[in-house]
């Protein structure tokens, strides 16, 4: 079906894949997953420390291959989705005023230019306005957390020592930890790559893939 084209073209093109893959044991195919994992979790530990080595002023701080950059990656891709899925809701529903129409190239500027003449719509400046919006309250809560909040970034004179990674393939534990914060960030960070190449794909844009996806649920 259209609305699922993408993906089970992702789906098909992996399990064609996986076709070629030799065959092997439970025992061996368990071994072979834990040596590479092990593999890639090394390489990433390598990372980490040749960037502290490299970038001390920001390793000290969690800035670079760390654990923090991953969870704050994470949180935004988290909360994009919302904002997806909000605004497919208030497209569908005319929340929006006035939604294909462009901004007035005189009342606006060149801030709200495409290219030469052409001006964004009022739709797309309002979904940029709101990501701007969002994206600078995520960085204030990481530059200044409340006193409520876990920080993301390392504090120099804090003795306690930098979290562990997770590795590529976190322990499963539910409820509201920090294992199912990776995992949901790391799916969200995935979806919206999978978005971004079939919208690329299909020539069109991502509210509409969305809204496929859906079964046309949005509008």
């Amino acid at each position: 079906m259209a609305p699922l084209r993408t993906l089970a073209a992702l789906f098909l093109g992996a399990s064609a894949v996986s076709g070629f893959a030799p065959a092997a044991t439970p025992f061996a195919a368990r071994n072979a997953v834990a040596s590479r994992a092990e593999t890639e979790l090394n390489v990433f530990n390598d990372a980490m420390k040749d960037w502290a080595e490299e970038y001390p002023q920001f390793a000290e701080f969690g800035w670079g291959p760390s654990v923090q950059a991953e969870k704050w990656n994470g949180r935004h891709a988290m909360f994009g989705w919302v904002v997806i899925c909000a605004t497919a809701y208030a497209k569908g529903h005319g929340l929006i005023p006035n939604a294909d129409v462009p901004l007035d190239l005189k009342e606006w500027g060149t801030l709200a230019t495409i290219s030469g003449k052409n001006t964004i719509t009022n739709e797309r400046a309002i979904i940029l306005i709101a990501n701007v919006h969002a994206f600078s309250v995520g960085l204030l809560a990481t530059l200044c957390p409340l006193p409520f909040s876990d920080p993301l970034l390392l504090d120099p004179t804090d003795d306690k020592p930098a979290p562990e990674p997770y590795g590529v393939i976190p322990a499963f534990v539910p409820g509201v930890t920090e294992e199912a914060e990776m995992y949901n960030g790391r799916l969200a960070m995935l979806g919206l790559i999978t978005l971004i190449g079939a919208s690329a794909i299909e020539g069109k844009p991502m509210l509409d893939i969305v809204n496929e996806w859906v079964g046309g649920l949005y509008y």
